[in-house]
């Protein structure tokens, strides 16, 4: 069966490997997936990011963040916001601010792929993929 929104696919299987205290998750590879694995990195979600498989079959294995004696996950919501059916973009000054501050929303910039405080800096605007706090 095939796929229509990889990225959401993506963030539900970080959601429910983190909700259930795995150490890692296994996530289909595409350029996307590893480039919001890599701003998930950058932020302090993500311990490490590596590849395994050839091809089609090529996946990439995230290794997960907790915090405290109870193991409490360091991501805490995970969601989607621009989707297949309805893309919401945003100009540099309408980029959102994930929890005053303390959360990330991640960006899909003619850049690249960035977090919203790297799209500020660098004064472009872009679609918004997910908010992550």
């Amino acid at each position: 069966m095939a796929n229509h929104d990889p990225i959401s696919d993506m963030l539900t299987r970080i959601r429910n490997a983190s909700e259930k205290r795995h150490e890692q998750t296994k996530v289909p590879a595409s350029r996307m997936s590893l480039s919001i694995a890599k701003v998930l990195q950058r932020e302090g979600f993500i311990a490490e990011i590596n590849e395994e498989g050839e091809g089609f079959r090529k996946q990439l294995i995230l290794g997960l963040k907790y915090t405290g004696k109870h193991r409490s996950p360091i991501i805490r919501s995970m969601q989607r916001v621009s989707k297949p059916g309805l893309r919401i973009y945003k100009n540099t000054r309408g980029l959102p601010k994930v929890l005053g501050g303390l959360g990330v929303a991640i960006i899909s910039t003619s850049k690249g792929v960035m977090s919203d405080r790297d799209a500020r800096k660098q004064g472009v605007g872009g679609e918004v993929l997910c908010y992550v706090c």
